[in-house]
C-alpha cells in the first residue's frame, strides 16, 4: 500500500496543466525535449524533466517619455507603445534569457535611432512612416527570439516650450499668407466680373438705367438719411460744356 501511495503521489506531482494561452517547454536532463500543451501533460519526476511555462498572448510595452534628439538637433520626448507576442516558445526560452526585457530595451534603442535619423518636421508629419521603420527595425531582430511584432506606435511627441512658440508663430504666418492669397484671388475674380458687367451694360443702355434704379431702391430700403442723386454721364458732360461756354463769354466782356 505504501508503494502504491508513493507511486500515486509521484504521478500526481508530475502532472502539469497549461492554459489555452500557455505552452510548456520541456527540458530533459538539461536538453530541450519538446513543447507541450495546452491542457494536461506529464513530466518525468525527480528532476529528470523540467517544464518552463510560456505565455503566448499579446503583450503590451509602454515606453513613456523617452528623451531623444532629432537629426536637426532638437530635443524631444516621445511616448510609444509596443505590442508583441511569442510565436515560437522554444526560441523565446532558449535564445534569450528575459524575452520581455530584451524586447523592451530593443524598442527603446530602435526608437532613439530612428528618431535621430529624421528631422523634427518629418517626425511630426510622417508618423506612419516612422512607425513603419520602427516595426521593421525591431522585427528583424525579434524573429530570432521567437517573437512576432504586432504594432509599434508613437503616442505623443513633447516639444520644448520655446519650440512650441516658434512653431505657433510659423503656423500663424502661414495662415496669414493663405488669407492674403485668398483675398487677392477674390479681388482678381471680382475685377474680372466687373469688367464683364461693364462690357455687357455698355452695349445696352437700358441695363445701366435699371442698375441705377436698383441702387436707389437698395439705398432707400436702409432707412437712413443718405440722399443719392443719379444723373446720366451725358448730362454731366453737357453741364460742363455749358459752364465752360459761359466762362469764356464772361472773359470776353
Amino acid at each position: 500500500m505504501i508503494v502504491i501511495a508513493v507511486l500515486v503521489a509521484v504521478i500526481v506531482t508530475s502532472l502539469r496543466i497549461a492554459q489555452e494561452y500557455q505552452r510548456g517547454v520541456i527540458f530533459r536532463l538539461g536538453r530541450f525535449a519538446g513543447v507541450r500543451g495546452p491542457g494536461l501533460y506529464w513530466v518525468l519526476p525527480f528532476g529528470i524533466e523540467r517544464s518552463v511555462t510560456v505565455d503566448i498572448r499579446i503583450r503590451t510595452i509602454s515606453a513613456e517619455s523617452q528623451e531623444t534628439i532629432t537629426r536637426d538637433s532638437v530635443t524631444i520626448k516621445v511616448n510609444a507603445v509596443l505590442w508583441y507576442k511569442i510565436v515560437d516558445s522554444e526560441k523565446s526560452v532558449i535564445a534569450v534569457s528575459d524575452v520581455g526585457g530584451a524586447v523592451y530595451q530593443l524598442a527603446l534603442t530602435s526608437l532613439r535611432n530612428i528618431i535621430g535619423q529624421h528631422d523634427l518636421d518629418e517626425v511630426l508629419q510622417n508618423r506612419d512612416k516612422i512607425n513603419s521603420l520602427l516595426r521593421e527595425s525591431i522585427a528583424t531582430t525579434t524573429t530570432a527570439w521567437g517573437v512576432e511584432l504586432e504594432r509599434f506606435e508613437m503616442k505623443d511627441v513633447e516639444l520644448p516650450e520655446a519650440m512650441q512658440q516658434v512653431m505657433a508663430m510659423q503656423a500663424e504666418a502661414i495662415r496669414e499668407k493663405r488669407a492674403r492669397l485668398i483675398k487677392a484671388e477674390a479681388e482678381l475674380e471680382a475685377s474680372l466680373k466687373l469688367s464683364q458687367a461693364c462690357e455687357q451694360m455698355a452695349g445696352n443702355p437700358a441695363a445701366l438705367e435699371l442698375r441705377r434704379m436698383q441702387m436707389v431702391s437698395e439705398v432707400g430700403a436702409e432707412n437712413n438719411s443718405t440722399i443719392l442723386v443719379m444723373m446720366p454721364s451725358d448730362f454731366v458732360t453737357l453741364s460742363k460744356s455749358l459752364t465752360d461756354y459761359f466762362h469764356e463769354r464772361a472773359k470776353g466782356r
